[in-house]
C-alpha cells in the first residue's frame, strides 16, 4: 500500500508541502505499525502548473495522474485560498476521469492563516474528492499557521487518530 501527498500549492518550498509531506509520513507510519504502509510519494503541483492548462500532453502532468491512480492513500494538500483549495490542484483533479479515486482513502488538509477557514477542509475540499470516489474516513485536517511551529504534536495527535480508521477503510475496500 502506498502512501501519496498531493500538493495544490502553487508556490514552490511552501509551507503546504512541507505539512502535506510531514502528514504523509505520520500516517503511513501509523499504518506501517498496522501492517498497511510500504512507500510514500509527493506530488507537488507547482513543478506542473504550467503544464496543466496547456492543450497538449505533459509527461510530468501523465506521470502524476499515474502515481495517483497506483496510490491507497492520498494527502490532499492546499493553502486555503478565498475560502477554499486553489485552483492549481482542482485544475489537476478535473485531468481525472470520473470515480479515479474509487477504491482510495483521501485524508483532505488544508493550510491557513485563520481558524475561521478551519471549515473550508469539510465543506469544500472532501465534497471534491468524494464526487471523484475518493473514500474519505475522517474529518479533514485544518491546520493554522499559528500551530507550524507545533507541527509535529499536532500531526502525531492526528496520525494516531486517523490510521486506524484508514486502515479499517481500506480493508473495506480491499
Amino acid at each position: 500500500m502506498s502512501v501519496l501527498a498531493l500538493v495544490g500549492n502553487p508556490r514552490s518550498g511552501s509551507r503546504t508541502l512541507t505539512v502535506a509531506v510531514e502528514a504523509a509520513k505520520a500516517v503511513g507510519q501509523r499504518l506501517d505499525r498496522l501492517g498497511a504502509a510500504d512507500s510514500y510519494e509527493v506530488i507537488d503541483l507547482s513543478a506542473l502548473g504550467p503544464h496543466l492548462l496547456s492543450p497538449g500532453v505533459s509527461t510530468g502532468v501523465e506521470v502524476a495522474l499515474e502515481l495517483v491512480a497506483e496510490a491507497s492513500v492520498l494527502v490532499v494538500a492546499s493553502p486555503t485560498y478565498k475560502g477554499t483549495y486553489t485552483g492549481l490542484l482542482k485544475a489537476f483533479l478535473d485531468r481525472l476521469p470520473p470515480q479515479a479515486l474509487a477504491g482510495k482513502a483521501a485524508l483532505p488538509l488544508l493550510v491557513m492563516g485563520d481558524a475561521r477557514h478551519a471549515l473550508a477542509v469539510e465543506v469544500h475540499l472532501r465534497p471534491l474528492l468524494v464526487e471523484l470516489g475518493a473514500t474519505v474516513p475522517t474529518p479533514g485536517l485544518a491546520v493554522v499557521e499559528a500551530d507550524l511551529p507545533r507541527l509535529d504534536e499536532v500531526l502525531t495527535i492526528w496520525s494516531e487518530r486517523v490510521a486506524p480508521q484508514t486502515n479499517a477503510t481500506l480493508c473495506t475496500l480491499m
